[in-house]
């Protein structure tokens, strides 16, 4: 497989190839999660630390999950807890962590680019759970895993994303994944939810639903990240429904065929109605909560092989020295 790379900090990095090495693997995963057998030793020996500076629940139990099924001796850490409380600065925690020769660091943490600065302090491999409004890798790849194993591909494919794209990384690494892989991707939501360089993104952009819906694949809904706004960014909640909220309606502008999906957790009534979410024909939310833990294993496999490789060609060339 190819994936040559020592860490996954982001999307932008990846290659077509790189892309797909990932998905083919989890597809593997996948399978051995629904067998009665759920564990490889993919990770055997090697210890994985999850250190999350925001809440998580969904990520951070993929991450342990997955870690455990391939033998990793798993440490979830409370940062909450830390010294970052007591005034350690963040390159003096992986100083701290690297002295404890972790094989794999997962890091979820508010600042956009905190991770590839931890990345550059520690000798083990990086996995970016999500930073700031950057980027969150893993979730456009298991958004991917979704929709290659719905639509049968992921390439000219027509897919629209809907709702708060400025403070979303899901959004931003999904429209760089979405867009490596041939796609047409549009966005959807309210001028004051636009990233202000859009132009820059070689997308659609749309400010109606029912425009932006037309004849689309795919819709992938965004949570309103409301801690990430200081301002007036919407004027309510029952408005914001009313025109970007996904309804049968406005999905019945899109293909009979097409599906729906969220990264979670979402807010129902108001980026999205219940019984869309909850339609078994069209929805596939509870498949992405899925292919999130088979998406994480096939990661910290593939960066794990890496890992092993560089590790062994310093020890051969410290005997030959």
């Amino acid at each position: 497989m190819s994936f040559a790379h020592r860490h996954l900090l982001g999307i932008e990095p990846l290659s077509q190839s790189d892309i797909t090495s990932i998905l083919d693997l989890a597809d593997k995963y996948v399978a051995l999660n629904r067998s009665a057998h759920k564990h490889s030793d993919a990770l055997a020996g090697l210890t994985q630390i999850n250190m999350f500076f925001e809440n998580s629940t969904r990520t951070q139990a993929s991450f342990e999950l997955a870690g455990k099924r391939l033998g990793a001796d798993v440490m979830n850490m409370a940062m909450g807890a830390s010294s970052i409380k007591k005034g350690e600065t963040l390159v003096d925690t992986a100083l701290t962590l690297n002295a404890m020769h972790p094989d794999l660091l997962v890091v979820r943490h508010g600042s956009s680019g905190a991770v590839d600065l931890l990345a550059q302090k520690v000798n083990c491999a990086v996995l970016n759970a999500g930073d700031g409004s950057h980027e969150h890798p893993t979730q456009a790849l298991l958004d991917a895993l979704t929709i290659r194993r719905a639509k049968g591909r992921l390439h000219r494919l027509s897919i629209a994303i809907c709702g708060d794209i400025a403070h979303s990384r899901v959004a931003r690494s999904n429209i760089m994944l979405l867009g490596k892989m041939e796609n047409r991707v549009r966005l959807i939501g309210p001028p004051t939810l636009m990233p202000s360089q859009i132009d820059e993104f070689g997308v659609e952009v749309f400010d109606d639903m029912r425009e932006g819906l037309e004849g689309v694949d795919v819709v992938m809904m965004l949570r309103l990240q409301k801690e990430r706004m200081d301002g007036g960014f919407i004027p309510s909640e029952r408005e914001y429904y009313h025109r970007f909220g996904l309804t049968a309606e406005k999905l019945a502008h899109a293909k009979p065929d097409a599906i729906v999906m969220h990264p979670g957790p979402m807010n129902r009534g108001v980026e999205i109605d219940g019984e869309i979410a909850d339609d078994v024909t069209r929805s596939v939310i509870q498949e992405q909560v899925e292919m999130g833990v088979a998406v994480r294993m096939a990661a910290m496999d593939l960066l794990a092989r890496n890992l092993r490789e560089s590790r062994a060609a310093a020890a051969s060339k410290d005997t030959y020295v």
